[in-house]
């Protein structure tokens, strides 16, 4: 823009600054609408992509699995190992003798070994059997080769369960009136304390009256 020669040096500068503030706007306002312009033309491509990609999903990848043919067999895992049952280790009975005093004690000790490892025996005669192996002396050795002699004869054993092999054995080697012998015992003067400490004391009394079937409390204080 031309001033004339007369205008003051004042309006003229001042001219001057307003021409070339005028002349960054129009370039500012340029620059801005390129800008907008290129924003809005990127936007505008990328929401066609995303048109295209929802009107055409992709097919799924196919994993890379080789032919059948060369599968390798399907191997079915392993049954897992039973459980075993373990057990506190059991101490056979003792040699049995036939002796009355050492019965009751041997038949208990055949009960407790049954009852703790049932699995050893698969039926009752091996029950039976088992405990006839320690028949090894005296009445007893004679009583266990009457019954396999009974067998031999008639083809059959002659004791057939657990239960009479206890009737039986209460019958040849328990003693035959062990109630009242006890019993005896107990009405008795001869019985006392003697040298005996207390505590084996109590153990023998507790022992004869469990025999006796003594119950009652005053009796028991009396016989004490």
């Amino acid at each position: 823009m031309l001033l004339p020669l007369d205008t003051p040096q004042g309006i003229a500068d001042a001219l001057g600054y307003l021409q070339h503030y005028l002349q960054e706007l129009t370039e500012r306002q340029h620059v801005s609408k390129s800008n907008i312009n290129s924003t809005l033309a990127a936007l505008t491509m990328q929401l066609q992509q995303l048109t295209q990609l929802v009107a055409n999903p992709p097919l799924p990848a196919i994993p890379n699995t080789p032919p059948l043919s060369v599968l390798s067999p399907l191997v079915s895992p392993s049954p897992a190992p039973p459980i075993r049952q373990t057990h506190p280790k059991l101490s056979s009975p003792p040699d049995f003798n036939g002796e009355h005093h050492n019965g009751c004690a041997f038949l208990n000790s055949c009960s407790f070994y049954i009852r703790l490892a049932p699995e050893q025996f698969h039926d009752e005669q091996e029950r039976i059997l088992w405990a006839l192996m320690f028949f090894k002396r005296g009445r007893a050795t004679k009583w266990s080769e009457n019954v396999f002699c009974q067998e031999a004869n008639t083809s059959v054993f002659p004791i057939q369960t657990w239960g009479d092999f206890e009737q039986q054995f209460w019958l040849h080697f328990f003693p035959a009136n062990a109630e009242a012998d006890v019993i005896n015992t107990l009405e008795g003067t001869s019985y006392h304390q003697g040298n005996q400490t207390v505590d084996d004391y109590l153990d023998s009394f507790q022992a004869l009256v469990s025999d006796a079937g003594y119950t009652d409390p005053q009796t028991l204080v009396v016989k004490f």
